[in-house]
């Protein structure tokens, strides 16, 4: 896959679809890269211009030392836009790349044409912020490998989890687990800590469409709930039978709930 370099780091990116189509923009959550989009990518490419690209310290992007803050992780999208040449994109971002679309969407609205949060956390509160660090302690004594499984079983349900015909889906997750660097989970797992986009968001104007997990533990849509009331004119559609990582668990409802959007477009 290409690099380019933007906001002083060199990204992993990849580009599907016909020149000339509208451009929707893909972003990844924690501990995963851009082949978590791999199924949408398949689904959309024959008529729109897919950008994926792994964050700050994911995948085949560089890591810079921690902190990091969701300030800093909506830079390097705008400016990977910009190296790129996309001037007005769709984004889809799940959990941490969800999150990052809220900072777009609010202080960049002009780049986009709309905007999907899938299972996204839109505040720190303290229980949240005690969780990380927990987890970032088990990640510096155990690396990566060892947040592997415990990570996993948080994700998904344990009936798609132990099922045989999901072997392979659960065997990439556990890959790009294991070989996210540790910065780059310190860092973006740290941005987690300290989400501040409250008071902001009802300066989302763009077409916003907010999807969960039914089962989703993290960001479920209890916890997204408030989004609705706080962005105005948007809904939320729940995915049945589907925890965390709600397009690969339950593809198909999300893939629906997707394309439904995109073509109301």
């Amino acid at each position: 896959m290409p690099t380019i370099s933007a906001n002083g780091i060199n990204f992993n990116y990849q580009i599907d679809g016909p020149e000339g189509a509208p451009w929707i923009t893909f972003s990844n959550s924690l501990a995963t890269n851009l082949t978590m989009w791999d199924e949408q990518t398949a689904l959309l490419s024959n008529d729109w211009r897919i950008l994926r690209y792994d964050q700050r310290g994911h995948g085949g992007t560089d890591a810079t030392t921690p902190p990091y803050t969701f300030d800093l992780l909506v830079q390097d999208l705008v400016a990977l836009w910009d190296a790129l040449g996309v001037k007005r994109s769709v984004l889809c971002g799940l959990s941490m790349g969800g999150t990052t679309g809220l900072g777009v969407a609010i202080d960049h609205d002009d780049r986009l044409a709309a905007y999907i949060g899938c299972d996204l956390p839109h505040h720190s509160p303290e229980e949240f912020v005690n969780a990380w660090n927990q987890r970032q302690a088990m990640a510096k004594e155990n690396g990566m490998e060892g947040m592997a499984e415990p990570t996993t079983t948080r994700w998904f349900t344990e009936e798609f989890r132990t099922d045989p015909a999901n072997k392979a889906a659960m065997d990439k997750m556990l890959g790009m687990i294991s070989s996210t660097k540790l910065d780059g989970f310190l860092g973006c797992s740290g941005a987690l800590q300290t989400i501040d986009y409250h008071g902001r968001l009802d300066r989302i104007k763009v077409p916003t469409l907010f999807i969960s997990g039914a089962e989703d533990s993290a960001a479920g849509p209890e916890l997204m709930a408030p989004l609705l009331d706080m962005v105005a004119g948007t809904e939320m559609h729940v995915v049945p039978n589907a925890g965390h990582i709600a397009n690969i668990e339950n593809s198909a409802d999300f893939n629906a709930a997707l394309t439904g959007f995109l073509n109301s477009l």
